[in-house]
């Protein structure tokens, strides 16, 4: 019979820490409520000090909630101890112990259980040909690669069967393209085991292509949970669009709406957008414009002066500074499009539907 699936539910779950220096509390992380979906892989994103390793810790039960309540499936766990969790961790540091080979390393949770010699065999054999470590069960982890570490990491957390895998910045140590091939990998096994996954990162190119469901924090604050497209595309505010991504912020002011749309004036010109969100006329208001969402024209929505222009291969990336406001453009595959140089007056043009309102 197939194991059955599990999520976790945070309720108002709050970590208060004291600040050596001044003495005082201070929340590492503040009335956090998720609801993560079982079978899913979902990403905690944002700056160091955020509280987001201090969440996974919690679920983990490495560190104690000071407020509310933590649910793995329907049964609270508060109280259990890490080893009574069912949850497995993927380190950082790998942690992997250096005087046993990788096949002890593996099986090292299996015999703590006291399975049978049989079963544990089983077990880790099959688990590291999912992990694509077959015949090298006798090495010794010094004799591996940081990549191969890694995967006996992930080998060691997955032969416990948890019901959620837990990860702690896994891929910090490697280099950038085992990194990108690393994540890949780790997608690729989350997936077919078909395991709940909650990972931990501060880099923004790793959470979009793994997850199913982005959660920023910052300050020890839940600001935005949704998919990367939502993420991306319809940022709460200016940090998560900061975050996640590249983005240049016109600022302006909503002069009229009608319905779902309105215009907005930014340095001087009127600019017709498709939705203002829930702004009042009147009101001061940003315009989020991803870069690669803009192109330059001889005519167009708003006119700006080019002061860099620089081929980069796969795109042409322009600054221009539309009134005092500096505006990056990245147009890819320029190749047969008109460039412009430095100091050529040009305008700004983009999708009005491509335009998000803070």
């Amino acid at each position: 019979m197939a194991k059955e699936k599990k999520g976790i539910r945070l309720e108002h779950i709050s970590k208060i820490y004291q600040d050596p220096k001044t003495g005082k509390d201070f929340y590492a992380v503040k009335d956090a409520n998720l609801d993560i979906r079982p079978g899913s892989f979902v990403t905690l994103l944002g700056p160091s000090g955020c509280g987001k390793t201090t969440t996974l810790r919690m679920i983990a039960g490495f560190e104690s909630p000071d407020e509310g309540e933590i649910y793995l499936g329907n049964e609270a766990i508060n109280a259990l101890t890490p080893n009574k969790r069912d949850t497995a961790m993927v380190f950082q540091s790998y942690a992997l112990l250096p005087h046993y080979n990788v096949f002890d390393n593996v099986a090292y949770g299996l015999k703590l259980r006291k399975l049978p010699k049989a079963e544990i065999r089983d077990r880790v054999l099959k688990i590291l040909d999912m992990v694509e470590m077959s015949g090298m069960e006798g090495r010794m982890t010094n004799q591996l690669s940081g990549g191969q570490q890694q995967r006996v990491a992930l080998a060691r957390a997955l032969v416990l069967e948890p019901s959620v895998l837990l990860f702690d910045e896994p891929l910090s140590n490697l280099d950038a393209k085992l990194r990108v091939t690393m994540r890949t990998e780790i997608r690729r096994i989350q997936q077919e085991v078909g395991i709940t996954a909650i990972y931990v990162t501060h880099d923004q190119s790793e959470a979009m292509s793994l997850s199913d469901q982005i959660i920023i924090m910052n300050k020890g604050v839940v600001t935005q949970i949704g998919t990367p497209q939502e993420i991306y595309y319809h940022p709460v505010d200016e940090f998560v669009a900061d975050f996640i991504g590249e983005a240049n912020f016109l600022k302006g002011t909503l002069k009229s709406r009608s319905g779902a749309g309105g215009v907005m004036e930014i340095e001087g010109h009127a600019l017709p957008l498709a939705d203002v969100g829930n702004q009042k006329a009147g009101q001061p208001c940003t315009l989020v414009l991803r870069p690669e969402s803009a192109v330059l024209e001889d005519q167009g929505l708003l006119p700006c002066k080019v002061i860099l222009s620089c081929f980069m291969g796969s795109y042409q990336n322009y600054h221009v500074m539309l009134g005092n406001t500096l505006v990056k453009i990245t147009e890819f595959n320029p190749k047969h499009k008109k460039i412009y140089n430095v100091a050529d007056q040009v305008n700004l043009n983009f999708n009005i539907e491509d335009a998000h309102i803070l």
